[in-house]
């Protein structure tokens, strides 16, 4: 599971050596792209798909999809094929990741998968943190291709083990797919995707190929609704979202997501930006975060007996909340320490909520029904996290194209003649790309190259307008949280029992939360 994760960040630092050796430099961003979409679609098919077909044949299959891409992604030749072997890679990574979540809540009592989950929730804020430092490393001290892999030994390891030892399940009566709900699932979903990813930075949001993928996502996830509606053996039962339990948590996931990659996402710029440290030293701010996650994921299996789980995840969206207004508070003298500070709350808030979000839906529903509402949990959560990278960075750019435009512009226009070509690139960035212009004009080598009078007028602008505009962006951030916060109310008095349920304990559950 650490391996699928790390996937989806440490390819990040390998890209320049990749396209330097390999070419195909407009078509970069899809090496990320493509393994973010294809694991994401993937996730609740195979949640349903373990239902149907038993969790061990799911899950080995995703591995071995996930160890042969691993391979053709090493060997990969040019540009395109890499692309192609990363979204075959996202597949087997999207069925891996929701499998071990389902896999503990068929092995463990209540008690036992909050721990249990806390320890594999956490790795995703692990990987985050890490991912690019070891893709660093592996280009550094081998090559590339290593980053792809070194997924081989282990991932043969766990085929061994998990084909031995996991029971094997088998199908009562023919197992039927529910193939008109995955088609247009997948275009929904993959269409929704393009345009949050691409609007705004390669396309305007009112281009016609932005309208055109929100105008397929709408269509196709309606039909969706409706195919699944009257689909013997549906992907996401539309019944599901009658069920309180499974709406509300669900939602608490989605906005909480979108906070928490607003701030894994800003805060490194922020560091690298305005305290002026490295990109290595800004990994280290996020330290706290990922270590009081892991801690309080963890732990919060004791205390969600105590005080049970709306309050628990009330309490963490609360803590998350206070750590996102800290964020909203640091200026151009805030200091590495004080960031760290910061981060150590909002991850403790993170750690408290990640792991019952999927304890909390696995013990309202029957065993019968545990892939889908445990992988839907998943699935909710990485769409809000691509929609908060979507709207923060959609925020931050308007913020920082004003506020450059007012600023900025002027003290550009006075450069001389000769310094037209830099000038005409500044403009341009102010409006289109105001992230890549504090990337590259807060760089020390870029500056070492631009006149000393021009710096002094030039770095106070830059710094100011990156301040006020994540400024914006962490108290959008809050204000998310807090709507997470609001909808925790609304959650029912879920127990987590110490022992295992019978499936007609469950499904008197269930039958009360419909109710």
């Amino acid at each position: 599971m650490l391996f699928g994760a790390l996937d989806g960040t440490i390819v990040g630092t390998a890209m320049p050596r990749i396209v330097g050796e390999l070419g195909g430099l407009a078509l970069m961003a899809w090496l990320t792209t493509a393994y973010m979409l294809t694991s994401t679609v993937i996730v609740p098919i195979a949640g349903k798909l373990a239902d149907l077909m038993g969790r061990r044949v799911i899950y080995v299959t995703g591995l071995i999809i996930f160890i042969g891409a691993s391979a053709l992604c090493g060997m990969a030749q040019n540009i395109t094929e890499l692309i192609l072997f990363r979204g075959l890679q996202g597949l087997g990574g999207g069925i891996m990741m929701p499998m071990a979540m389902i896999i503990i809540g068929d092995l463990f009592t209540g008690k036992q998968r909050a721990k249990w989950q806390g320890v594999f929730g956490a790795i995703f804020g692990l990987s985050s943190v890490v991912g690019p430092q070891i893709g660093g490393w592996i280009v550094d001290a081998l090559d590339w291709r290593w980053v792809f892999y070194i997924n081989l030994p282990v991932g043969i390891l766990a085929v061994v083990l998990i084909a031995i030892a996991l029971p094997k399940h088998k199908a009562v009566g023919k197992v039927k797919f529910d193939i008109p709900g995955i088609a247009t699932m997948v275009l929904g979903v993959v269409s929704l995707l393009l345009a949050l990813t691409f609007g705004g930075k390669d396309y305007a949001w009112l281009s016609w190929q932005i309208i055109g993928l929100f105008a397929v996502a709408i269509v196709s996830l309606v039909s969706f609704v409706i195919i699944e509606s009257k689909a013997q053996e549906p992907i996401l039962p539309v019944r599901l979202f009658k069920n309180r339990t499974f709406t509300t948590i669900n939602g608490v996931g989605f906005l909480m997501a979108v906070g928490m990659f607003g701030a894994i996402m800003f805060v490194p710029l922020f560091m690298q930006g305005i305290v002026g440290i490295s990109a290595s030293a800004s990994g280290t701010v996020m330290m706290p975060l990922m270590l009081t996650m892991i801690a309080a994921s963890i732990v919060s299996g004791q205390f969600i007996h105590k005080i049970g789980v709306r309050k628990q995840m009330l309490t963490g969206m609360i803590i998350m909340a206070v750590g996102f207004y800290f964020l909203s508070t640091m200026g151009v003298d805030t200091t590495k320490l004080t960031a760290s500070a910061f981060m150590l709350i909002l991850g403790l808030g993170m750690g408290l909520v990640m792991p019952i979000l999927t304890l909390a839906l696995q013990e309202s529903f029957p065993k019968s029904e545990l892939g889908v509402v445990t992988s839907s949990s998943q699935f909710f959560r990485q769409i809000g996290g691509t929609f908060g990278m979507t709207i923060l960075g959609a925020i931050m750019n308007h913020k920082s194209s004003v506020l450059l435009e007012q600023d900025l512009t002027p003290v550009v226009k006075q450069l001389p003649a000769e310094a037209s070509q830099l000038s005409n690139q500044m403009t341009d960035m102010i409006h289109s790309n105001p992230q890549g212009l504090y990337s590259s004009l807060l760089s020390p080598e870029t500056m070492a190259k631009m006149p000393k009078e021009f710096v002094e007028h030039m770095l106070p602008i830059l710094k100011n307008a990156l301040v006020s505009s994540l400024h914006q962006v962490f108290v959008i951030g809050l204000v998310f949280v807090l709507l997470g916060a609001v909808l925790t109310l609304f959650i029912g008095n879920i127990k987590v029992n110490k022992s295992k349920k019978s499936s007609k304990e469950t499904e008197k559950d269930l039958s009360a939360g419909l109710a």
